[in-house]
């Protein structure tokens, strides 16, 4: 049994290891960040990029600029959207991760402006969705760290991830984290990171009771 917990152990702390720069695993959440509701229906984060929907060029700026690409997929009257904007991004210490190391091109499951898509092809946003396959909302599609090997194409091959529907603070930043430090290149298995930063969470909560 002693073991067998060593073994355990051992496995939730590798991932932690091989990344020694990693963020505090939870932050301040005070100040509440309040997002902005447009008159399409969908909340907004300020700082949400207002590109021209190339998605090639928001990937060669979000790389420039040292951050990760993303693109959100979020359509009107969905609790879950509103949920992860008002309760999840809310929070400030998860909003000012995920906006200093990412850009985030949000895009509306039913929308009709025009997307150009990895592979050239321009299309509605509903129409890039049909094409990527995205059937719920939220979803956040992470992007690799390089494209150069993926010229002209498109869809699951070019991402490392999808985040889809509700999920509660602390799996929202620890998916943005792994992605960041790019954990998955060493350890595919996400919820053995989710659970070691879940642990120093605990930790830190006993410590300051």
């Amino acid at each position: 049994m002693k073991h067998i917990l060593v073994v355990l152990l051992t496995l939730i702390a590798t991932p932690l290891a091989m990344a020694s720069d990693l963020p505090p695993p939870v932050g301040p959440k005070d100040p509440m960040v309040k997002p902005i509701k447009g008159e399409d229906g969908l909340y907004h984060q300020p700082w949400f990029e207002e590109s021209f929907l190339d998605l090639n060029e928001d990937f060669t700026e979000a790389r420039n600029a040292g951050r990760r690409l993303a693109v959100i997929f979020e359509q009107r009257g969905c609790s879950y959207c509103t949920k992860m904007h008002t309760e999840v991004l809310a929070q400030k210490y998860i909003n000012d991760y995920v906006r200093n190391n990412f850009k985030i091109v949000q895009l509306n499951l039913w929308g009709a402006r025009e997307v150009t898509d990895f592979d050239g092809t321009v299309l509605t946003e509903k129409k890039l969705a049909e094409r990527w396959g995205v059937l719920f909302t939220p979803t956040v599609v992470f992007l690799k760290d390089d494209l150069s090997n993926f010229e002209k194409k498109w869809g699951r091959e070019l991402e490392v991830l999808r985040m889809s529907l509700g999920v509660g603070p602390g799996t929202f930043y620890d998916i943005f984290t792994w992605v960041k430090h790019e954990i998955y290149k060493t350890d595919r298995n996400f919820q053995r990171f989710h659970l070691a930063r879940y642990e120093e969470r605990q930790k830190l909560a006993r410590s300051t009771e």
